[in-house]
């Protein structure tokens, strides 16, 4: 048995630190080690950092770190990122140290056919779950889960970008390579910290990855770093990135990667594909880009067939968000969807799944369109039964309910929380436990939905208006078209009117 060196030195504020002589993986920029309990790894840096890279390191590792992660609620943070704490030097070489990545976000079962891939125990970089090759013909199906859980990881992305950008802050390289998944549970966690550019202090070391590079930075990327032309990660290309991660996790494609060809030459085209004349696959006007499914492999089908799932397919919320995204904003990014709109959007996109009712189907949920015959888009199950659709009111002065766009779905044992009942909650990271606590649930028994109350001391059905009941905790309310039911009247609270969808 091979002896195990283990190598002791410090960090550069004077802390003990140990890793194992071992490469355990590398990345664009660095070679990364495990400590002797694997409970963190130390990255060097292979080229020499200049002082203001390693200026930017000492304020990663300590003032955004203090601000973002040692603040009230930065214990949430730590889940989102995997934010490095101390440096070191060794051997003339400069290296972060950062906890270990959670288990959850290591395989546990790998690739098909006892893992021939060899990826057990690897981490679980997003690109394994944004390609439907990957999804269809090389991960096991243990590790895919299911499309909720694909928006549910669409919303910690959006969420830790957004707190990143609230604090002046831009990743400049997000990509499915740095942000690890565990669509099991619907986690994610961002990596890759340290290249955190400060717009006017610390400018990028990279440019991004191939697939999430914005347009403009594209253009001028032959230009040198000092030219005031030269466009530079920021906040807006993080939004570009962002909205290319979310349409990929949700519909196993690139917004931009058509069958277009600009140039002969291959550079010359993945160049003017990715940043003059980038034009996105799904454009409703100009074509010219649109995924020829003649082209596409059996593996990345019906995925890249955008006539059978098309974008839409996401929902009203998303939708005009994609639309911002590639169609307005991909070549003026200052008309980019925000992290924080992507956050909204997608939460108010989970309340509108519904189950699919084939238990073979891959995706096992899909947004419910209120149409004459609603369908499984990804596997054109048909939805059997009645069902009904809650459509949200809130109060802004006594008496008076406005319509939100705002929709929630119901399904056996689908949930009521505070975020429903009361416009002024949003379940994010700012939530407490009490907010968290549900508040009743849906049933069908006996071909008959009702609402049963757990918490709602106010619950009342309005529906006439002279004869208001009070729906009592530990009682329930049936749910029949036209019903209106008033979940609270305290400040920001909401109505909400049944409507029942047969689907035949």
């Amino acid at each position: 048995m091979a002896t195990i060196k283990v190598i002791k030195t410090q960090t550069t504020d004077g802390q003990p630190i140990q890793f194992v002589d071992e490469i355990i993986g590398s990345g664009g920029m660095k070679d990364v080690y495990f400590s002797p309990d694997k409970s963190y790894v130390v990255a060097f840096f292979r080229d020499n950092q200049n002082y203001q890279a390693k200026d930017r390191l000492v304020t990663v590792v300590g003032a955004y770190r203090e601000r973002i992660l040692n603040q009230v609620g930065g214990e949430y943070w730590k889940n989102l990122f995997c934010w490095p704490y101390a440096l070191v030097e060794h051997n003339g070489k400069l290296g972060v140290v950062a906890p270990t990545y959670q288990k959850q976000f290591f395989f546990e079962y790998g690739s098909k056919n006892n893992d021939f891939l060899g990826i057990k125990g690897k981490d679980k970089e997003g690109k394994w779950f944004a390609s439907p090759t990957n999804r269809n013909r090389y991960i096991d199906s243990r590790e895919l889960g299911d499309w909720q859980n694909h928006i549910r990881i669409g919303i910690l992305i959006s969420r830790a970008v957004k707190r990143l950008h609230a604090a002046g802050l831009a990743h400049s390289d997000l990509s499915y390579k740095n942000v690890l998944v565990n669509p099991i549970n619907g986690a994610a966690c961002i990596i890759d910290i340290d290249g955190l550019v400060v717009p006017g202090k610390f400018p990028p070391d990279v440019v991004g990855t191939p697939d999430f590079i914005a347009p403009e930075v594209v253009m001028t990327s032959y230009l040198k770093k000092d030219d005031p032309n030269r466009k530079l990660p920021n906040i807006n290309t993080d939004r570009h990135a962002l909205a290319v991660l979310i349409y990929m996790y949700l519909l196993y494609r690139h917004p931009l990667r058509g069958d277009k060809v600009h140039d002969m030459d291959p550079q010359k085209d993945e160049a003017l594909s990715m940043g003059a004349k980038s034009l996105y696959v799904e454009h409703p006007t100009d074509t010219s880009n649109r995924i020829k499914v003649a082209n596409a492999k059996p593996t990345e089908l019906p995925w890249k067939d955008t006539s059978k799932i098309p974008y839409t397919v996401t929902g009203p919320y998303l939708t005009p968000l994609f639309q911002r995204a590639f169609i307005d904003g991909l070549h003026e990014p200052s008309k980019r969807p925000t992290a924080d709109e992507w956050e909204v959007a997608l939460v108010k996109t989970i309340d509108l799944i519904q189950p699919c009712q084939n238990t073979s189907c891959d995706q096992k949920w899909y947004v419910f369109e209120n149409t004459t015959k609603p369908k499984c888009p990804f596997c054109g199950t048909p939805y059997k039964g009645k069902l009904p659709v809650l459509n949200l009111y809130s109060s802004r002065k006594e008496g008076q309910y406005l319509p939100e766009n705002h929709r929630l779905m119901v399904y056996t044992n689908q949930s009521l929380f505070q975020w429903h009942t009361n416009r002024n909650v949003f379940p994010n990271e700012r939530i407490s436990d009490a907010q968290k606590k549900r508040e009743g649930y849906f049933v069908l028994h006996n071909n008959v939905w009702y609402l049963v109350n757990e918490h709602m001391n106010d619950l009342m059905d309005v529906t006439d208006f002279n004869n208001k009941k009070v729906i009592p905790v530990g009682g329930k309310v049936e749910l029949t078209e036209g019903k209106q039911l008033l979940f609270s009247r305290q400040e920001g609270g909401r109505l909400a009117v049944v409507q029942l969808v047969d689907g035949k």
